[in-house]
């Protein structure tokens, strides 16, 4: 499966369009990792916990979009696109969303 944010891919002639398809991901943000980014925002540095938060919802949700995709019959999904949104009373949930078009190319 080819997921890309361009709208096209080279080489490669779209045959058909299935339609729009999108992965979210919902995530808590648990205490361990609020009191660990904590630190890191009193000594400085990156907070490792929070990036590898985001970066197993932002997979996740790719993961998401794609299966969706396959169960279109599609074989790539162009123009991706990824949002992050915190939800939640005290901003402790995560919400990613991939979004694409799923498409059929040779």
């Amino acid at each position: 499966m080819i997921l890309t944010t361009t709208p096209s891919i080279e080489g490669k002639s779209i045959v058909e369009y299935k339609g729009i398809v999108f992965g979210e991901v919902v995530s808590g943000v648990d205490f361990v990792k609020d009191i660990a980014a904590s630190f890191s925002n009193f000594f400085g540095g990156r907070s490792g916990s929070y990036e590898g938060e985001l970066i197993e919802a932002r997979e996740n949700a790719l993961m998401e979009m794609e299966r969706r995709a396959i169960a279109l019959g599609a074989n790539a999904v162009i123009g991706v696109d990824i949002d992050y949104e915190v939800l939640g009373q005290g901003g402790n949930m995560l919400m990613v969303t991939a979004s694409g078009t799923a498409v059929v190319v040779r």
